[in-house]
């Protein structure tokens, strides 16, 4: 009687405990709370998998940078890891340009005197700046975060090299240099962009006319004017804790402005090394002309709050403030100085500012003697030589 009794309450308490998920599955109302917590925790995998599966996802990413970090340490090349075109197109919705719009009209606000020291201080130990450097190492002089960002440097801590024929435009970091092959830029090594997507059409050439409409040679074969010279490019990362101006690398006239509107992605080495042609999707302004060996350029390229990049000799530029843009659009300004074509600079003198930190891309023709005293990831400053013939 007892064995009969427990099966059939065995039996009926199996049928309550399968009707009532059925129950809810079959009215559409994805109700759970009649079961019990145990078929509760087996019909509600989501966040379990969501927790897992994102634990594990983090997980295997730092595994793969510290793998990465390890190899190169051995001196084993390790290939780049390319976003795809989603990535890169996901990346690009995030509206960095209104973000770094946001960030400058907050750089502009003054702060009271008592806040200054504190917040600059926190400012100097996350980011490793020197102040014994700076013109003025008062913390309370700086109004804003934006005069601190751009502060001016004593004069004697940045010599200019007079033995050398280029010296680096700004501190930073070195994150590739060498000739230029096959018409194609490295940004950092294995990771590639094109130079005439990069510099656009040649449309500001001294004759006035489009000089890729000639078929007879390569965009990179047009840039170099003298016969035996090389096309040469650098690359130097300026991080937020660096000096902010940019100064002439060289005694030659700029002829040329072009600005690119484009995306505020932020140009630190990680993100170069895993989009290609990121110098190609951001904001950049591209200061052409020549030098004693032929064509020089230098281009100031903008990051994420960076939207904000000067050319003291040009106050009709302005950068960051379309909300929109076309891909691959442009704007042209040609120099005229005293009457005369382009503007005349010496080397080491101010050039222009960025509002925090970004990438200045140095593009040059020079003699096949030419010679890059550097290596790739050392810190540079201001004033040192980067190469000589």
């Amino acid at each position: 009687m007892a064995a009969s009794f427990g099966k059939v309450w065995s039996s009926q308490t199996t049928l309550r405990l399968l009707r009532g998920p059925l129950r809810h599955f079959s009215a559409g109302r994805g109700r759970f709370g009649s079961a019990p917590p145990g078929l509760q925790a087996r019909m509600r995998p989501l966040p379990l998998l969501l927790v897992t599966g994102g634990g594990s996802y983090l997980g295997y990413d730092q595994y793969g940078r510290y793998r990465d970090r390890r190899l190169e340490e051995l001196g084993i090349e390790v290939p780049p890891q390319l976003a795809s075109n989603s990535q890169v197109a996901l990346y690009k919705s995030i509206p960095t340009r209104l973000l770094s719009r946001t960030w400058g009209r907050l750089n502009a606000v003054e702060l009271p005197t008592w806040l200054r020291k504190p917040i600059y201080q926190l400012y100097i130990w996350t980011f490793g700046v020197n102040m014994q450097e700076a013109e003025v190492e008062d913390l309370h002089h700086y109004r804003n975060l934006g005069e601190f960002f751009r502060r001016r440097l004593k004069p004697q801590v940045r010599p200019v090299c007079d033995s050398s024929c280029v010296i680096s435009p700004a501190d930073g970091k070195i994150l590739h240099f060498g000739r230029v092959r096959n018409c194609e830029v490295e940004q950092v090594k294995g990771v590639t962009y094109s130079l005439e997507s990069f510099l656009g059409p040649l449309t500001w050439a001294d004759d006035g006319l489009d000089m890729n409409k000639n078929e007879t040679g390569s965009f990179q074969e047009l840039l170099v004017t003298q016969p035996g010279n090389e096309l040469y490019h650098c690359v130097v990362y300026l991080a937020p804790g660096d000096y902010h101006c940019f100064h002439s690398p060289t005694d030659w006239t700029v002829s040329h402005r072009r600005h690119f509107p484009g995306s505020l992605m932020s140009v630190n080495p990680g993100i170069a090394r895993w989009i290609k042609a990121l110098f190609c999707h951001n904001e950049r302004v591209v200061l052409s002309g020549a030098w004693r060996h032929g064509f020089f350029s230098l281009t100031a390229v903008g990051a994420t709050n960076v939207g904000s990049i000067r050319v003291y000799c040009d106050e009709e530029l302005k950068t960051n403030v379309a909300a929109r843009y076309l891909k691959g659009s442009y704007n042209d300004l040609r120099y005229v100085a005293g009457g005369k074509e382009g503007v005349a600079m010496c080397k080491g003198e101010e050039l222009g500012e960025f509002n925090l930190g970004s990438t200045i891309v140095l593009l040059f023709e020079a003699p096949q003697g030419f010679a890059f005293n550097l290596e790739a990831g050392q810190r540079i400053r201001f004033g040192e030589p980067m190469g000589t013939l």
